[in-house]
């Protein structure tokens, strides 16, 4: 077994390396946050109070960040301590740019690399059921293969450095769009006097079944497990939302590709947390559709 390192223990980092310790590998943890290592401790995690000291010696580092800069940041520090020839994960959700460079800061520090974004959310990280989309060459998913599969239920490799995460940036705007459409429909419905559960009935069994419907369901009732069943406690935040079509349309001007769907969708959920939806789930944007000063075709104008 390996000796893993994680760098950041929030909601999805901290379960996963829980699962890697039932795995049997040797899990160490940082986070800059004292509460995170204190919940990461509490999980059996052997957490080190500096990162160079999580990394030291490790045969894998895994990051979970928030953002392109403190990835390359991160992985600066890492690389250095961690064991020669060894594998750095990045499961962060970033631009693909920050991830290219990372991947080309281990290749200069003698490292094997992998972009790994997952989806699955923060049930997925606890249950060890995510699905990992995977960037970086052959050698290092071999390397990092069996390691990912102790994590997650589905592995997918989606070519050289970078491709795991435009792999999530695509999934994720359709799942923005998703939710928009979803919710208008509900919304539609509700005015044509349709009871939600009847739509819902028809809906996910129909051509209207999608991911964002038929698990997510903006509407409480359909399926219970949804955060619409909780008050929209998020499983997945309206600004992490926000900040993944962020993503999509910082890629679609690089690549000169037209997302006109996705440049309104993020707009909405811009103005959404910007009004109130920040700390709730992103299905939540259903209560903020009908309050919103202009439709979903000019929301991006």
């Amino acid at each position: 077994m390996a000796v893993v390192a994680f760098i950041g223990l929030g909601n999805m980092g901290a379960p996963m390396a829980a699962n890697a310790l039932k795995a049997g590998h040797a899990v160490r943890g940082y986070d800059i946050s004292a509460e995170r290592r204190a919940v990461a401790a509490r999980l059996g995690i052997e957490v080190s109070q500096e990162l160079a000291e999580a990394a030291q010696g490790a045969d894998i580092v895994l990051t979970m960040l928030n953002a392109g800069p403190a990835v390359i940041e991160v992985w600066a520090r890492a690389l250095p301590a961690m064991k020669p020839g060894g594998l750095i994960i990045d499961c962060s959700t970033i631009d693909v740019d920050s991830s290219r460079r990372a991947h080309a800061q281990a290749r200069e520090a003698g490292r094997l690399s992998l972009d790994a974004p997952v989806s699955g959310g923060v049930e997925g990280a606890t249950a060890g059921t995510l699905t990992f989309m995977v960037g970086g060459d052959e050698a290092a998913f071999a390397e990092g293969r069996a390691f990912l599969e102790a994590l997650g239920r589905r592995i997918v490799h989606c070519g050289e450095a970078g491709t795991g995460e435009a792999a999530k940036i695509c999934n994720n705007m359709i799942l923005g769009i998703s939710m928009i459409a979803v919710s208008e429909a509900f919304l539609l419905a509700d005015g044509l006097g349709l009871s939600r559960q009847a739509l819902f009935d028809v809906a996910s069994s129909a051509s209207g079944q999608c991911y964002a419907l038929t698990t997510h369901c903006p509407v409480p009732g359909p399926v219970p497990t949804s955060a619409a069943n909780r008050g929209y406690k998020p499983g997945f935040a309206a600004e992490l939302m926000a900040k993944d079509l962020r993503l999509s349309q910082e890629c679609a001007r690089f690549a000169g590709a037209a997302t006109p769907l996705g440049h309104a969708a993020s707009a909405l959920y811009e103005r959404f947390i910007g009004e109130g939806g920040r700390g709730i789930d992103y299905a939540g944007i259903i209560r903020f559709l009908p309050d919103a000063d202009a439709p979903l075709a000019q929301a991006g104008e």
